[in-house]
């Protein structure tokens, strides 16, 4: 099997994963647990396996990775804004809405860094970059209201919790990126799962949590942690290595389709046609800003 195809095939998984972990997460909110504790577990259990790979596969960078107090601020910061409050404003918008329109809101990210790049450095946006910004703005619009200025379709708390998660999402890529490039992805998101997580403890009421322990709440808990959180990480880390971070981000997309069709097949969810439009304007902003920088790359290429 060639580099392109395993790295194309563990890609498409990590989306698919990362679409069931949404759907996981609703379906043990609309049984009880609380979008706080959920978080604060996946946190720390994902985070831990996640150390303990980094740990088997490179020990010594490991060790450095802990005793590198220069990084300790960065990675406090990330842990509390780039993790925990990504983690818990997702899961908000999922007990909000559900895991289908949650999971694509938070796709509005790659056009909000757009607009803060353009803002930041003072560059007026390419015609390609202004309809992108367009189709993520009205796909957010026909989600929100199916079309009716006067009215929204989702609660104005999913609306809020859903652009919040995109927007926190954002913080989880721009403020790790110096932390990623010296020590490595597997072992900053460990490492910082497991801080957010340990941090939390007080504030969640994780501790005090009766969590049920029947087969389909641990089926629901697999989905989220292993399944969608550690296998999905390193799978799309792993895919990423092979094919490069542009074709893999892009092929990642995947994951709001993965998230709709498992919301309608387990959580039983009913989405309107004008959803699918306003998810698929979404979907095609994030992709014309995908190709664009793979255009780019292919060029610096030749």
């Amino acid at each position: 099997m060639s580099k392109t195809v395993k790295g194309t095939l563990y890609t498409v998984a990590a989306g698919i994963a990362w679409g069931l972990s949404g759907t996981s997460g609703q379906y043990l909110m609309a049984h009880g647990v609380s979008a706080l504790v959920l978080t604060n577990l996946r946190l720390i259990i994902a985070g831990l396996a996640l150390v303990i790979l980094s740990y088997m596969t490179a020990k010594d960078k490991f060790l450095s990775f802990l005793k590198d107090k220069k990084s300790l601020l960065s990675l406090l910061l990330f842990a509390v804004f780039g993790l925990f409050l990504n983690q818990f404003a997702y899961l908000s918008a999922i007990q909000e809405t559900n895991a289908g329109t949650a999971t694509v809101l938070q796709y509005v990210c790659p056009v909000g860094i757009l607009i803060y790049t353009c803002i930041k450095e003072k560059v007026a946006p390419t015609l390609a970059e202004i309809i992108s910004i367009g189709l993520a703005i009205g796909g957010t619009f026909l989600i929100a209201t199916h079309g009716k200025v006067d009215q929204l379709s989702v609660t104005p708390l999913g609306l809020f919790w859903g652009l919040f998660s995109a927007l926190t999402y954002a913080l989880y890529i721009i403020l790790p990126i110096a932390l990623i490039k010296k020590w490595g992805s597997i072992l900053v998101i460990g490492v910082g799962m497991v801080i957010s997580g340990v941090v939390a403890i007080p504030f969640t009421g994780v501790l005090q949590a009766s969590i049920p322990t029947s087969l389909d709440f641990l089926f629901a808990f697999v989905g989220i942690i292993i399944i969608g959180t550690v296998f999905a990480y390193t799978a799309f880390l792993k895919g990423a290595s092979l094919i490069g971070p542009v074709k893999s981000s892009l092929l990642a997309s995947i994951e709001p389709i993965s998230a709709v069709f498992f919301a309608f097949l387990i959580m039983k969810e009913q989405f309107y046609a004008i959803d699918f439009v306003g998810m698929a304007m979404i979907l095609l902003a994030v992709t014309i800003i995908s190709l664009k920088d793979l255009l780019l790359e292919i060029k610096s290429k030749q």
